[in-house]
């Protein structure tokens, strides 16, 4: 296939598609109209211009990509027997079939020597193309695909290759403040068991570390009062964190047993006086641990009367799940918490987000085929990026694996540089 270069006063449309059109044949021929010709089979050439030459005959027009300085717009050159023809005399009609079922129409104008476009041909200039002429009475008609920055890929093979895919659509965008914390066991998380009456403890059934289920007996009391033994038992689960009595010890309303539960857990996140004024209770905090997992998502609490004195920061406690015992007190973790947010109408994964020639964009998805999508973009964070142009709402895109389409994309030579 011919390649056309792509930046001079036009830029050419790249077909690798051979040109479906046929030169007037008898009248009734292929079941077209009398007076209406179509091409067939006939090879890509350039024109003058740079542009897809389409022939009928010897009537033909060159269609070119017009995109120096301006928003790119079709410019169309008719010739008769090889010399120009005045586009006064021409009438022109370009439709354009997009991936997705999305059809754009162009009707045209004369300036100077050619056919003007009224209207802008966005990006990506891929298509299916459809071309009429009328002149002289006579219909012309060719068609031809036009794909760019276009692929396809089996399930499977996207599947292996590790591609997944979201929905554009709204979203929260914002700024995000990372902040630094530890874990503590939650307030409640502490039970301490007594005696009900002083005594002599005759016999301790836990030791530190022990989890004990509540109900369950954990010592004997002999009453100091009626001399009869009386049992302890647990009033909540937990692990056994202190046991201050032993067989013999007399009873003085300490605490026997200090129970914690590992389950119920808080982290108490330090806060900077840089964000003192945008960081508020009830804010949304998602907790990750030092190398970036996340662990979960959780509320912001109201702040702490006490403050880090050393780091010079105010607290603010956030309770999450401990249900697997992976968090420990004292532990390092992190939070990310989204300030000054705004709900946009449209946006995309902000990690979708790749280079294409000069723009930035996100790699469409319809069942097996992908697409570049080029973007306008407005508000972004690490999660989110607002998308004020380039694609629409409810379009299928690729988040993970776009690296793979974009190679796809490369070796298969369906892109062109503006």
């Amino acid at each position: 296939m011919t390649k056309f270069p792509v930046r001079v006063a036009a830029a050419a449309l790249f077909l690798t598609v051979p040109l479906t059109a046929c030169s007037g044949g008898a009248e009734g021929e292929d079941k077209h109209e009398e007076g209406e010709s179509h091409g067939e089979g006939e090879e890509e050439s350039e024109g003058p211009n740079g542009g897809r030459l389409l022939k009928s005959g010897d009537f033909a027009v060159e269609v070119t990509i017009f995109e120096n300085g301006t928003e790119p717009q079709f410019r169309v050159f008719p010739t008769q027997g090889g010399k120009p023809v005045d586009p006064k005399t021409v009438q022109l009609a370009i439709t354009l079939t997009r991936l997705g079922g999305d059809i754009d129409r162009f009707s045209f104008r004369p300036q100077d020597r050619f056919l003007a476009g009224q209207g802008v041909v966005t990006e990506p200039h891929s298509f299916d193309v459809e071309v009429v002429a009328v002149v002289n009475g006579k219909r012309h008609v060719w068609k031809y695909a036009n794909p760019e920055g276009r692929t396809r890929i089996a399930a499977d093979a996207a599947k292996t290759g590790g591609i997944e895919t979201a929905i554009a659509g709204p979203a929260t965008v914002g700024e995000t403040r990372e902040l630094y914390g530890t874990v503590q066991l939650s307030p409640t998380a502490r039970s301490e068991i007594r005696g009900q009456f002083p005594g002599r403890v005759v016999a301790v059934t836990k030791a530190v570390g022990d989890y004990v289920r509540r109900g369950e007996l954990l010592a004997r009391i002999e009453s100091s009062e009626s001399l009869q033994v009386y049992p302890v038992h647990a009033t909540a689960s937990g692990v056994v964190a202190e046991r201050n009595a032993n067989p013999g010890d007399v009873t003085d309303g300490r605490a026997l047993y200090v129970l914690t539960d590992p389950s119920q857990t808080t982290v108490v996140f330090n806060i900077f006086p840089r964000d003192l004024a945008t960081i508020r209770s009830g804010m949304r905090v998602t907790v990750e641990t030092q190398d970036g997992a996340e662990i979960a998502t959780a509320t912001l609490g109201q702040y702490l009367p006490e403050g880090n004195a050393e780091a010079g920061t105010a607290l603010m406690r956030a309770t999450i799940p401990n249900r697997s015992g992976a968090l420990r007190p004292g532990m390092a973790l992190r939070g990310r918490v989204t300030v000054n947010a705004v709900n946009v109408p449209l946006a995309v994964r902000t990690e979708a987000i790749q280079p294409f020639r000069d723009f930035k964009v996100v790699y469409a998805n319809f069942g097996q085929d992908y697409e570049v999508r080029m973007l306008k973009l407005g508000r972004s964070s690490p999660e989110w990026t607002e998308v004020l142009s380039g694609i629409k709402p409810g379009v299928a895109y690729v988040t993970k694996g776009s690296f793979l389409v974009r190679a796809d994309i490369e070796k298969s030579g369906a892109s062109h540089d503006h």
